[in-house]
């Protein structure tokens, strides 16, 4: 029996991992990026840049990348994120081994595969044209460690 629209957007379906971190001295709560958060995240690490022949080709952004998925990607033991999108400067700045680590677990939970890490880079062979070559910033709702601001949705 095939499922009801209502049995789909009811499933809880976004994935959560514990990750021991002995650099930090514990273990942190990795969780997968839902389709909104991974379009969000895909758009702010490419760049649509025209080319000599007049085409335009997608580039990916590598400037922080690892960092800039994590700060979504980090919450505490009742779902909310850590951080907010633009403390993703400051989590760069942490031990690169721990950051890559991180990164695959959440790119693991969030479907972000090899394939979609080279579609990210521009390899693909969809073209795209017509697009503004600035990406736009990223924002969330959800408070920074330091913030009493409780409204932030759970996961």
């Amino acid at each position: 029996m095939a499922l009801s629209a209502s049995a789909i957007l009811e499933a809880e379906d976004v994935q959560i991992k514990s990750v021991d971190v002995p650099e930090w001295g514990g273990e942190v709560l990795v969780r997968g990026l839902t389709g909104i958060e991974r379009d969000a995240y895909e758009a702010g690490i490419q760049q649509i840049r025209p080319k000599p022949d007049g085409t335009k080709e997608v580039v990916f952004v590598r400037d922080n990348a690892r960092a800039k998925l994590l700060v979504k990607c980090l919450i505490d033991d009742n779902g909310t994120r850590l951080f907010k999108d633009t403390d993703a400067p400051a989590l760069g700045k942490k031990n690169g081994a721990v950051i890559d680590r991180l990164y695959d677990v959440a790119a693991e939970l969030s479907g972000l595969s090899d394939g979609a890490d080279r579609e990210a880079e521009g390899n693909s062979d969809a073209a795209q044209s017509g697009d503004s070559s600035s990406s736009s910033p990223e924002t969330s709702d959800a408070p920074s460690e330091n913030s009493s601001d409780e409204s932030a949705p759970e996961s």
